[in-house]
């Protein structure tokens, strides 16, 4: 074989991407808000681009079946729940 082979065990079943420790603070929020209430997250606080925040925030939050939307400006990434997939 070309390739090594290792035990199923031992294979990784989740991915502990880089931004694994902001988007856990993320959705640890965001779950935690109301209806009708955003947060509102300065964007020079954030360890990458708000683009690349924003779509592994989207991937987690479906991953988890939680609805949110997103908006922003020069300063801020806004982040809501909503009530159903859009």
């Amino acid at each position: 074989m070309r390739f090594t082979s290792v035990s199923q065990a031992d294979v990784p079943k989740g991915r502990d991407g880089k931004h694994k420790q902001i988007i856990s603070q993320l959705l640890s929020d965001i779950a935690q808000l109301d209806l009708g209430s955003a947060l509102k997250i300065p964007l020079d606080e954030l360890p990458d681009s708000k683009e690349n925040i924003r779509s592994a925030l989207s991937r987690a939050a479906n991953q988890q079946h939680i609805s949110i939307a997103t908006s922003s400006n020069e300063e801020f990434l806004f982040v809501w729940k909503t009530d159903s997939k859009s």
